[in-house]
C-alpha cells in the first residue's frame, strides 16, 4: 500500500477510533410513536407510546436527575415511575373536545425502543380525537411525533414536529 495513502487513512479513522460509545450509538431521527386502537367491545382506547429506549433514558435522567436503566429488572418499579410521571406530564388526550385521563399499565423493552402502554377506559365512540404531545422536547429540537389512531377498521395518522404539540384525527 502506498505510503501516503497510508498515513491519509490513519488520519481520517483515528478520530472514530476514539469517539465515545454513547456517539457511536447515536441514531440520526428523533421520532416517537403513539398508536391508539379503539376497543368497541370494551369501549376503550388501547394505547402503546414507543420511544427510542436511549433518548428516553436520558431525557428521564435529565428529568428527574437520577440514573435511570430501563432494562434493569431489579429498578422496574422505581422505574415505571418515572415512565408513568414523564408521560403525565408531557401527552394528552382530549377526545370530542372533552379532556380524558388514561391509565399507565406499564412498559416493556423491544430492542431499541421502549413500549409503554396506557388505556382510556369507558370511552364511547368517538368522533375527533386530539393529542397534546411533548415526548423528548425538553431533549430535542428536531423531535418529531407521530400519531396512529385506528377505529372500527379506518386508520388515521398525523405529526406533529418540534415546538409543535397538537395532533388531531376526525372520524
Amino acid at each position: 500500500m502506498n505510503p501516503i495513502f497510508s498515513k491519509l487513512l490513519l488520519v481520517l479513522l483515528l478520530p472514530f477510533s476514539f469517539s465515545p460509545k454513547e456517539e457511536v450509538k447515536k441514531h440520526p431521527f428523533h421520532v416517537s410513536n403513539t398508536e391508539v386502537a379503539y376497543n368497541a367491545k370494551n369501549k376503550s382506547l388501547e394505547i402503546t407510546c414507543k420511544i427510542f429506549t436511549d433518548d428516553f433514558e436520558n431525557v428521564l435522567s435529565k428529568r428527574f436527575k437520577s440514573k435511570i436503566d430501563l432494562y434493569s429488572k431489579s429498578q422496574e418499579k422505581e422505574m415505571s415511575a418515572f415512565v408513568k410521571n414523564y408521560l403525565e406530564s408531557t401527552l394528552k388526550f382530549v377526545i370530542d373536545e372533552k379532556s380524558m385521563k388514561y391509565n399507565y399499565l406499564g412498559f416493556e423493552n423491544d430492542h431499541e425502543a421502549t413500549n409503554v402502554y396506557l388505556e382510556i377506559g369507558n370511552s364511547a365512540a368517538f368522533k375527533t380525537l386530539s393529542v397534546d404531545n411533548s415526548i423528548l422536547y425538553d431533549l430535542f429540537e428536531d423531535q418529531m411525533n407521530i400519531l396512529h389512531v385506528e377505529k372500527n377498521g379506518n386508520r388515521k395518522s398525523t405529526k406533529a414536529s418540534f415546538p409543535e404539540r397538537k395532533m388531531a384525527v376526525s372520524f
